[in-house]
């Protein structure tokens, strides 16, 4: 675990900023995508980081060593994790958890629950916990101790039905109810008597909970956001003041850069993924040799199934697939080749790109901590557990109290 320390009330703000002047100066070298161009903007500009990125193998992308990276590959990397640093929330201590209560849960998100649970120290002890998107309620039950209530809310009535019978064996107070928590009627299950927490609530659902939990007055928020780019428009929508006088406009596809990492694969997860991106770039340079326009063309999920398939056999039912005509006799041994060729460049020009995924997933909850900071709460962040065992282990806590507002 990290030994910086946690950002609280009076340093959101001033760490928001520094993160916004990185982000915004240097959006020409996280913006473009190297797997959809061919060539990105910036290498003009940075020459010698561009040659010994292309020049590196597929196998070196995936090792975390860059010590002999040309400039300004060091000096990006210190002040991204400078900016990104934040330390671990303390151990409120926890009661033990109940007899089977983990039963049936996966190891790791029952270990994501455990680090979660006992990070949420609040002056004022809990008096409900209101589970936000539940799933089964794994979770509010194993934070409800005695004299406590338990409200779960989830959309998908199987767990519902799930989570009651699970609350029923052990004989918890629990309320389970089915609720679109999207919808206008789900306020009327936040007031200022209830906790509301969410773990790995996706975009739209953890951004709703923060607006309607401070609207309504909820005295204790905790949550650890997940899926940034889950939202219903194509643009993000900036909730804290600080973050709408930001001149960084941030896409759909932006949000998706904190979660391009991909921490937990399998070996053979990983082999599949290399092959499936491979095969695409090497049909992105015959599509637009055959189109004659020198553009990426997006092309949709394929089943595993179709990498049992040759190359030739891929290309044709994708191009199929998108309506382009293939005539000629393309090499597809050399294209084939070409694809593994350009996915260790994409690979190791992402390496840049990756340098800004923390500093703009700190962007983003900062955003949401100065938004609660500006609805009247006392707000700290920081993490809840190792990376390892989630790189979504940004917690953010509020509580009632006499924040000071910023405007």
């Amino acid at each position: 675990m990290t030994t910086s320390p946690i950002l609280q009330t009076d340093q959101l703000f001033e760490r928001f900023q520094a993160l916004d002047r990185f982000l915004t100066q240097h959006q020409p070298l996280w913006r473009p995508r190297p797997f959809t161009h061919l060539r990105l903007a910036w290498e003009d500009e940075h020459p010698a980081l561009s040659h010994w990125l292309r020049q590196r193998t597929l196998e070196q992308a995936e090792s975390p060593d860059t010590p002999e990276a040309p400039p300004p590959f060091p000096q990006l990397a210190a002040e991204a994790a400078q900016l990104s640093a934040v330390g671990e929330l303390p151990d409120a201590g926890l009661h033990p958890a109940g007899h089977r209560l983990d039963v049936g849960v996966p190891g790791r998100k029952w270990q994501q629950i455990e680090a979660f649970s006992r990070r949420l120290a609040f002056n004022q002890p809990a008096q409900h916990w209101l589970d936000w998107c539940s799933g089964k309620g794994h979770l509010g039950r194993r934070l409800l101790q005695t004299g406590q209530q338990l409200t779960c809310l989830e959309y998908d009535a199987e767990l519902v039905g799930a989570g009651k019978a699970l609350s029923e064996h052990h004989h918890l107070p629990a309320t389970h109810v089915h609720q679109d928590v999207m919808a206008a009627d789900s306020a009327r299950h936040l007031d200022g008597d209830k906790s509301a927490v969410a773990l790995h609530a996706c975009g739209d659902l953890h951004v709703r909970l923060l607006q309607l939990a401070s609207q309504q007055g909820c005295r204790q928020i905790a949550v650890a956001p997940c899926c940034y780019n889950r939202i219903q428009g194509k643009a993000y929508q900036p909730l804290s003041s600080a973050a709408r006088a930001s001149a960084l406009a941030l896409t759909q596809e932006d949000l998706g850069l904190p979660l391009s990492e991909a921490v937990t694969s399998s070996l053979r997860t990983r082999r599949q993924r290399d092959s499936s991106m491979a095969r695409r770039l090497g049909f992105d340079l015959l599509q637009r040799q055959q189109r004659g326009i020198d553009d990426y063309l997006p092309t949709p999920s394929l089943p595993v199934s179709w990498l049992t398939k040759s190359f030739e056999q891929y290309c044709h039912d994708l191009a199929e697939l998108k309506q382009v005509t293939l005539s000629g006799d393309p090499d597809w041994t050399a294209l084939e080749a070409a694809g593994w060729q350009r996915l260790a460049q994409v690979r190791n020009l992402e390496l840049v790109r990756n340098l800004f995924r923390r500093p703009l997933e700190m962007w983003l909850v900062l955003d949401r901590a100065l938004f609660l900071q500006e609805q009247g709460y006392a707000v700290r962040v920081g993490v809840f557990c190792d990376y390892p065992l989630t790189p979504r282990n940004l917690l953010l806590l509020g509580e009632r109290g006499t924040a000071p507002q910023r405007g």
